[in-house]
């Protein structure tokens, strides 16, 4: 199947990466139905895609939520008769207080996000692919580079990008049976408005502040189109996109 005709669904699409990545996929053919919590943000995203508005299904979503994940992939179901691409992208951050500051409700509000909402949305994907003709799809999980290196202050964060280290190799592993493919792309300080803060000055592992260089989102949505681009039969199982001079490299 060319993209002309694929539907995908994106999590967290009102802004940022899921914001470039849903319009990427517009302009290559996709039906994208538009997921997040914010219905003004996701109705933005729909009226950037002018012309291609008529591909997109809008859907106000919580994630952490079974039912509200449950009616998303319904909805798309019902409006587009398939699924091609799961883009896991929906993701939070805790304040950047010591770990024994951390409140319960912090700790839970992140994993809620980035961990039980993959992990929800996975399942409802797998759900509707392996049942549908011709059977399969992909799936894309948004990781980080603090899947594998934290920063200073970032425990809720850090463990569920490590956890969606293991849920992505997990879930290419259960759903080669079903033709289901996954991969992580792992980003690295895109310009995004949560990456504001890397102008400025961010804590470092030695104590000090210093700003840090990001990139355009642009090549995130194009490292995405990629990745979903290819046959079933072949996958981008991990792929990292970051600024190229960021303390990633020898960080810590």
């Amino acid at each position: 199947m060319s993209e002309q005709g694929k539907v995908a669904i994106i999590t967290g699409a009102g802004t940022g990466i899921g914001n470039r990545t849903a319009l990427a996929l517009l302009e290559e053919g996709y039906s994208v139905t538009l997921a997040g919590r914010r219905v003004g943000p996701l109705e933005a995203t729909a009226a950037e895609a002018g012309t291609e508005a008529s591909r997109v299904l809008v859907v106000p979503t919580d994630v952490g939520d079974p039912g509200a994940v449950q009616a998303l992939f319904a909805r798309t179901k019902q409006r587009f008769g398939r699924l091609d691409l799961l883009f896991n992208n929906a993701g939070t951050t805790a304040p950047p207080v010591p770990l024994e500051d951390l409140t319960y409700e912090q700790w839970k509000s992140v994993v809620d996000v980035n961990l039980t909402g993959a992990f929800l949305c996975t399942q409802e994907a797998f759900r509707i692919m392996k049942s549908q003709d011709p059977m399969g799809g992909r799936i894309i999980n948004n990781g980080s580079i603090s899947a594998y290196v934290p920063r200073p202050n970032s425990a809720p964060y850090s463990a569920t990008k490590h956890a969606i280290a293991g849920l992505t190799k997990s879930t290419s592993l259960d759903g080669r049976k079903y033709d289901i493919a996954c991969g992580q792309i792992d980003i690295g300080n895109a310009e995004t408005g949560m990456a504001e803060v890397f102008k400025t000055g961010v804590p470092q592992a030695n104590g000090t502040i210093a700003s840090e260089p990001t990139f355009d989102p642009e090549h995130v949505a194009q490292a995405v189109v990629y990745m979903a681009s290819l046959p079933l039969d072949t996958n981008v199982q991990v792929m990292t996109v970051m600024a190229t001079k960021m303390p990633y490299i020898g960080r810590g």
